[in-house]
């Protein structure tokens, strides 16, 4: 096992971080599922409620053997919290799509890439539960892919357009910008660039959310789309 000792604590730090991700993912899953019109989605986001509460489990035990002197050491990440607010402000408002774009789009794009990044020096240095890490990180990706879908679909049938969904997703992708650099320190401390991580984030978005001068299938209003106007694909 190649991780140094002086690079346990950041990690499990940076763990930490993605288990209260996963706990607000799980928090939102279940709250989606209740305001869903459809038993296809409602199973689905049931599904992703139950693996997202397994992945913080996930995350406590290798921070357990990372470093469990610094087991619920979590860093304090007031963007985080800004996020979960304007996240259960859009599920009191039952806004699905603003749901779908900001948990399963953007939150899941955002722990995505740092699993991406997390797993490759985690294999590089030899850690424990590879299958377990690959297994969680393409559970990470159906979540993303059901959000797009649900999204894509929803632009198709006119219900809402990229003008609307990109200037929502303003505030979201600037908190998690945030919350990268936050935790810059910790990923300085492991020789790896913050800034880099920050925009990976974008790497992992729909390509109509990231590319302003894309032409909007729907030029409507933007309005609050409730659960009886949610036609859902899974």
């Amino acid at each position: 096992m190649l991780v140094r000792p002086d690079e346990k604590m950041p990690i499990a730090r940076l763990l930490t971080f993605l288990e209260q991700g996963e706990r607000l993912a799980n928090e939102c899953a279940k709250a989606q599922a209740a305001l869903a019109p459809d038993f296809g989605s409602r199973r689905f986001l049931l599904s992703q409620a139950r693996q997202e509460a397994a992945h913080a489990l996930v995350f406590q035990g290798a921070i357990t053997w990372l470093a469990p002197r610094h087991l619920g050491d979590a860093p304090f990440l007031p963007a985080l919290e800004e996020y979960r607010r304007l996240l259960n402000d859009a599920l009191v408002r039952q806004d699905l799509l603003e749901t779908f774009l900001a948990e399963q789009v953007i939150l899941e794009g955002l722990g995505e890439a740092i699993l991406t990044r997390i797993e490759a020096g985690l294999a590089k240095r030899a850690a424990p539960f590879g299958r377990l890490r690959r297994i969680l990180l393409q559970q990470e990706e159906a979540h993303h892919g059901f959000g797009r879908r649900m999204l894509e679909r929803a632009m198709a049938d006119g219900r809402i357009n990229t003008q609307t969904l990109r200037r929502c997703a303003q505030d979201y992708l600037a908190l998690t910008d945030q919350m990268v650099l936050t935790l810059s320190g910790l990923f300085e401390s492991i020789a790896e660039d913050p800034t880099a991580w920050a925009n990976d984030v974008r790497k992992f978005l729909p390509e109509w959310l990231n590319q302003p001068g894309h032409e909007a299938i729907s030029c409507q209003p933007s309005a609050t789309v409730g659960p009886e106007q949610l036609k859902a694909e899974y």
